[in-house]
């Protein structure tokens, strides 16, 4: 019987998954040869590592379908220190990224009303509805997910997390690992690195019974120095849209991210950027730009609205508007220096303590200033994300504060990231159709 879900295992993952990526060449190839690979008056045709980035997400969606049977499977949060369970060979799943595919293909609402059905919230998190709702219902865009033996959640992002995890906790029957964050208001102080280094310490006996395996030192430092090396070369990336014309948007930002969320600590998500920079490079020296005609550059603030990326992005390209950088995929890369695969432990409490939910309105403002004046912007979008509230908090006092010291346009813009019954179609081109008249145009 091993040896059966054994084949079937690799069938699928390794050979299912190379003819996956064989086939998109392919097709990539006769698009393009078609002269049908890219449609748009205003928007330059996305980089040729995207293919690989898919090939790279559906092979990790494609190992998951029979994790369980291989080894074990963690849950975990985004902002969570998973390198001690990714360095004891746990599959990694993210809820938030899987909840992110089910907005991009359009099944967000119908996955999240299996939750509010059960008696959960509309005011809850999509991303929790979405999650919840997939496990109440099976209903789920990549045929299957695999079950967890271990949750993993950190409070860095937000509470709703705890709650929402304890709900699977409770659904699955297996055991919940909370890292608690202290919100950082200044500076961490060394007790407060101190107080999440030594809940790693306690969570890692448990994990290890798990895993039927002692975490080994030597791996776990490595795949800290992976997720620092993946991290370095993300931050390289979109420092490299402080050029004139970007060489990509932060709508390109919000998709070529998810292998730095999803497999951090893999050699293959080095690699992967490290191609990418090579391309992003090339581009620059080309002088090729996201948008074909740049004129106006913005900053974006908070999550992406999932369900509409392509709209945004050609209403702004025809006024020659690129979203050159974003508060959101930054946080991904601005705290690579953190990681120290000498003292893995404490790099990781102190990496994982700094993210920037888990540090006060005003230091995001210093930040969203900060990129204006390197980016070199014209104005600035904050999504004020009905599900996200944590990210969301301070953006009005943010929006005036940035409009009054730095005398560039700002615009809140109000929807939901996943959840397509919070948006208004009419009201956004309307307010997006006002901002473009005050950037100048």
């Amino acid at each position: 019987m091993k040896t059966i879900k054994k084949m079937r295992y690799n069938w699928e993952a390794s050979v299912l998954g190379l003819m996956f990526q064989l086939n998109q060449k392919q097709k990539a190839k006769r698009r393009v040869k078609s002269g049908r690979n890219w449609k748009s008056e205003y928007l330059t045709p996305p980089l040729d590592i995207a293919n690989k980035s898919k090939m790279l997400v559906a092979r990790h969606i494609l190992r998951g379908r029979h994790a369980n049977e291989r080894g074990k499977v963690a849950w975990v949060t985004s902002g969570a220190p998973a390198e001690f369970l990714k360095a004891l060979g746990f599959y990694i799943l993210y809820p938030e990224n899987h909840a992110a595919i089910c907005g991009t293909a359009r099944v967000a609402e119908e996955i999240s009303s299996e939750a509010e059905n059960a008696g959960y919230s509309r005011d809850l998190c999509s991303y929790a509805r979405t999650d919840i709702g997939s496990v109440l219902s099976g209903k789920t865009p990549i045929k299957t997910i695999p079950k967890p033996d271990i949750l993993l959640v950190c409070t860095n992002i937000c509470q709703t997390v705890l709650h929402w995890y304890r709900v699977l906790a409770h659904h699955f029957d297996v055991p919940l690992i909370l890292i608690d964050a202290p919100f950082i208001y200044t500076e961490a102080s060394d007790h407060s690195i101190e107080f999440i280094k030594r809940q790693i310490e306690e969570a890692i006996p448990l994990a290890e019974k798990i895993a039927g395996k002692s975490l080994d030192p030597q791996k776990f430092a490595e795949v800290i120095n992976l997720s620092r090396d993946a991290s370095m070369l993300w931050m390289q990336i979109l420092d490299r849209c402080q050029h004139r014309p970007a060489p990509i948007s932060a709508f390109d930002q919000f998709i070529q991210m998810a292998p730095i969320v999803e497999m951090r600590g893999e050699v293959e998500t080095v690699d992967f950027y490290a191609e990418m920079l090579h391309e992003i490079d090339q581009r620059i020296a080309q002088g090729v730009g996201a948008v074909k005609n740049e004129k106006k550059r913005l900053l974006w603030d908070n999550l992406p609205i999932w369900y509409r990326l392509r709209y945004l992005a050609e209403f702004l390209g025809q006024h020659g508007i690129v979203i050159a950088t974003s508060t959101y995929t930054n946080a991904w890369g601005e705290l690579a220096d953190l990681y120290d695969p000498e003292k893995p432990l404490e790099s990781a409490a102190r990496t994982y303590i700094y993210p920037m939910l888990n540090r006060g309105a005003g230091d995001k403002l210093a930040k969203m200033k900060r990129m204006i004046e390197d980016f070199h912007l014209d104005g600035v979008i904050l999504h004020s994300d009905r599900s996200c509230k944590p990210y969301s908090i301070g953006q009005m006092d943010q929006r005036d504060r940035i409009i009054k010291d730095l005398e560039i346009p700002a615009l809140l813009l109000e929807a939901d990231h996943n959840d397509p019954r919070s948006y208004s179609e009419e009201q956004t081109t309307n307010r997006l159709e006002s901002f473009v008249e005050g950037l100048g145009f």
